[in-house]
C-alpha cells in the first residue's frame, strides 16, 4: 500500500468540503490541520471525528485550557507527535506558560511512573477508594 496522501480542499468531495468548512468556521481558520486532511480520505472517520471533537472541545463545564492541558497529557503519554504539537500550540492560545507546561509534564512523568508501581506491584484498591 502506498503512503496516504492528504485531501486538499480544491480535490475534496462535497461532503469533505462541508466538513473542511465546518472546521474552518468554527475554528476562525484559513485552512484545517493536516490531520483533518489526511482523515478525509474517509470521509465517514472525518466527518464523525470532527463532530467529537467538536462537542467534546466546546463549551462546557472545563474551561478551554484544563481541556487542552488534557488533552496534551494523554498525547504525551500516548507518544503521538502530531497532538502534542497541536495541542501545546492550542492550549498556548488559551493560555498556557512555560511553567504550566513545566508542570503539566511532571505530572504526565509522575502518573505514569507510580501507574506503573501500582500495576507491577498488583497493589489492591483501598476500600476508601471504592
Amino acid at each position: 500500500m502506498p503512503k496516504p496522501q492528504p485531501i486538499h480542499y480544491e480535490e475534496a468531495s462535497a461532503e469533505v468540503r462541508a466538513v473542511f468548512d465546518d472546521i474552518k468556521r468554527t475554528r476562525n481558520i484559513p485552512d484545517v490541520n493536516n490531520m483533518w486532511k489526511y482523515l478525509a480520505r474517509d470521509p465517514a472517520t472525518l466527518r464523525r471525528t470532527w463532530e467529537s471533537v467538536k462537542e467534546v472541545m466546546g463549551p462546557g463545564e472545563l474551561p478551554l485550557l484544563t481541556k487542552e492541558l488534557i488533552y496534551l497529557a494523554v498525547s504525551v503519554t500516548n507518544n503521538c507527535g502530531y497532538c502534542i504539537a497541536s495541542h501545546s500550540a492550542a492550549a498556548t492560545k488559551a493560555g498556557m506558560t512555560d511553567a504550566i507546561f513545566g508542570e503539566v509534564m511532571a505530572i504526565v512523568g509522575m502518573a505514569n511512573e507510580t501507574n506503573r508501581l501500582a500495576n507491577g506491584y498488583r497493589v489492591p484498591i483501598d476500600p476508601a477508594f471504592e
